[in-house]
């Protein structure tokens, strides 16, 4: 009889973070051969979801004894987790390239953070499938005396579909299946986007502020398996003046010359998109609507709104991005970015005082006074003595928020945890053949607690956090 899947992730779609379980059985074999093993052949994929029939995307075969039960469990976790990480770059490619002001990923490579409109994912997510067999001694008649796999017992999983993320304490997981013995967390209540309720792959609040000059993405989960959602037409933004007017919109149509789809072909890449909903993302496409309100000058100081759209009915929550305006003071804004629970990047602006340090650390030598290597000795003033050889500096920042309102709490909480922190720039004048590197810069947050505020307990939020850059500035050596 074949091999029986007795317990697996409740959902199809589920972050790297959640167990991974599957329990298998075969009450037969089990009880009547000897040296009976579960073997798990795994299969991973970048692009279309994995056949099982191939070794194509088969990257580990996995053994185990029956348990006690005679079930053979796995856990495919700690696997699968080493096939996802964070998207830095934006996507390139045929059909669907990313675009920055205009030019092709294809052409110049860019970090996410700064496309025009939408950017597949590279890394994110990725398809698991595995085929379950079972092995005993004799399974083949040929051979008695030989562990080998029995023919006809294998089964073959649905292919799940993993992504980038985690899940937290908080975040309930759910029983179900015919015997209520499969659980998993419910991705489908926040984020199918179906109804005007659901969200963006973000905690981040329904209502932010940002900078003319910041740039910045969300993404959202549109996966093309087996759960049926209602199809993402455009993600529509409707423009505000300081007095609430509204200005104007742009519908940013999901299609190919956008960076978006080329067919629904199951590819990995497509089942997560960013896109660019910032300041600086807008107006570096320069054919928006609202490029020509900042050239205007009628923007500062209002608002964007946003949100998922299919043919005219919202399929998210509205998000706001209240646009500063520049407070007099002088204060350097400090824009960090981080990546998130689900695998996409959230942002804030540090508007108040910061504090730049530098420390050095560097190697010396004593030098000898004078020139000895000449025909006669001469005695040159700037030599001798103690020397630096190179001098290696690092830079840190104390960067402070201004009066916030609780809900940046949870947002605040994953950059505290969050595995990769970058300060981003803003919008600048690039030439053609900028290479781009002076947008992103690595960091490491040295703060290492947070104190979560309230109102209640607080009247007043505001926090302070400290990031050290991660590349030492290195000077010239002697």
């Amino acid at each position: 009889m074949p091999n029986i899947i007795e317990q697996r992730p409740k959902y199809l779609v589920l972050p790297v973070g959640q167990d991974i379980i599957f329990a298998v059985s075969n009450v037969n074999i089990v009880a009547q051969e000897l040296k009976v093993k579960f073997v798990a052949q795994v299969h991973i994929s970048s692009g279309q979801p994995p056949n099982q029939s191939t070794n194509t995307d088969l990257v580990a075969t996995f053994k185990t004894t029956p348990n006690n039960k005679g079930v053979g469990m796995f856990d495919f976790s700690n696997v699968v987790e080493n096939y996802v990480k964070a998207d830095n770059m934006a996507f390139s490619g045929d059909f669907g390239a990313a675009e920055y002001k205009g030019e092709s990923s294809n052409d110049v490579p860019f970090p996410i953070h700064l496309i025009d409109k939408y950017s597949r994912n590279t890394n994110n997510v990725r398809w698991l499938a595995v085929r379950f067999k079972i092995e005993y001694l004799g399974a083949d008649p040929a051979y008695p005396n030989v562990v080998s796999n029995a023919s006809g017992n294998s089964v073959d999983t649905d292919p799940l579909m993993l992504f980038n993320g985690y899940l937290k304490d908080t975040d309930a997981l759910e029983y179900g299946g015919s015997a209520n013995q499969n659980f998993g967390w419910d991705w489908r209540e926040d984020f199918l986007l179906d109804v005007a309720t659901q969200r963006f792959l973000t905690n981040a609040p329904f209502e932010q502020s940002a900078n003319l000059e910041d740039y910045g993405t969300m993404a959202f989960l549109q996966p093309q398996i087996n759960d049926t959602t209602d199809e993402i037409t455009s993600v529509l933004f409707l423009y505000f003046d300081a007095n609430g007017s509204a200005l104007g919109f742009d519908a940013i149509n999901l299609t190919s010359p956008n960076g978006a789809y080329g067919g629904y072909d199951g590819k990995a890449n497509k089942q997560i998109l960013y896109f660019g909903c910032f300041p600086a993302n807008l107006y570096g496409d320069g054919t928006t609507t609202f490029a020509g309100l900042v050239s205007a000058g009628t923007i500062q100081g209002g608002k964007i709104q946003f949100y998922a759209n299919n043919v005219g009915s919202p399929m998210t929550q509205a998000y706001t991005i209240n646009i500063n305006c520049p407070d007099g003071k002088g204060f350097e804004p400090i824009r960090l970015c981080w990546l998130n629970q689900y695998g996409a990047w959230d942002y804030f602006t540090f508007n108040k005082k910061s504090t730049r340090s530098i420390s050095t650390k560097g190697s010396t030598y004593n030098q000898l006074a004078g020139t000895w290597n000449g025909s006669t000795y001469r005695a040159d003033s700037y030599k001798g003595g103690k020397k630096s050889f190179r001098v290696n500096a690092t830079e840190k920042i104390k960067i402070n928020t201004d009066f916030v309102d609780a809900d940046y709490n949870t947002m605040f909480e994953e950059l505290i945890n969050s595995p990769e922190v970058y300060i981003l720039d803003g919008f600048q004048d690039d030439s053609s053949k900028s290479l781009l590197n002076n947008y992103v810069t690595p960091v490491r947050l040295t703060t290492s607690s947070f104190t979560r505020k309230t109102v209640a307990n607080d009247k007043l939020i505001q926090y302070t956090f400290e990031v050290e850059k991660s590349k030492t500035l290195r000077t010239q050596s002697v």
